[in-house]
């Protein structure tokens, strides 16, 4: 079994995983009243999804 001769250094860990990073995270305006959403999901200001009222404003 392969065991490693030195300890791996912050520095030469941190460099392997640069890649390894989350998504940014998609922002679209809702068609039906302009407010920030993400893709495939029910707006939380106006409950619209698809052209449809899937769920229904609630008042603060």
């Amino acid at each position: 079994m392969a065991v490693p001769k030195r300890k791996t250094s912050k520095r030469k860990k941190r460099a392997r995983n640069t890649h390894k990073k989350a998504p940014a995270i998609n922002i679209q305006a809702c068609p039906k009243c302009g407010a920030q959403k993400r893709p495939h999901r029910v707006c939380p200001e106006c409950g619209f999804y698809a052209g449809e009222q899937r769920v229904t404003k609630k008042d603060s």
